[in-house]
């Protein structure tokens, strides 16, 4: 098992229209390391925002085939959480760490 730090675990905020809709039920989305596990997310996620996390969800976005200037290219898989804050708290994602 790898040790990771808490900045290592959460490596950005996703600012989507769905990551926006989720924000109204206290949930934020962060796209985070893909050897990160859900305690390891809860515990950064405690620590950097000083939030109560009620529950993390995970999820692998498969990367996707695009072309650019005409050539093949494939982006890479993403792992991101879905994080469920207690009543009263709140992370605004749009001011950074």
């Amino acid at each position: 098992m790898t040790d990771l730090r808490h900045y290592d675990v959460i490596r950005s905020p996703i600012i989507t229209e769905k990551a926006t809709y989720a924000s109204e039920q206290n949930k934020v989305v962060f796209k985070v390391s893909d050897t990160a596990t859900k305690p390891q997310i809860k515990a950064a996620v405690e620590k950097l925002f000083d939030v109560k996390v009620v529950s993390v969800n995970t999820l692998v976005r498969k990367g996707k085939e695009k072309r650019f200037r005409g050539r093949l290219g494939r982006q890479g898989d993403q792992k991101r959480a879905i994080v469920t804050l207690a009543e009263g708290h709140s992370i605004d994602v749009t001011t950074g760490l």
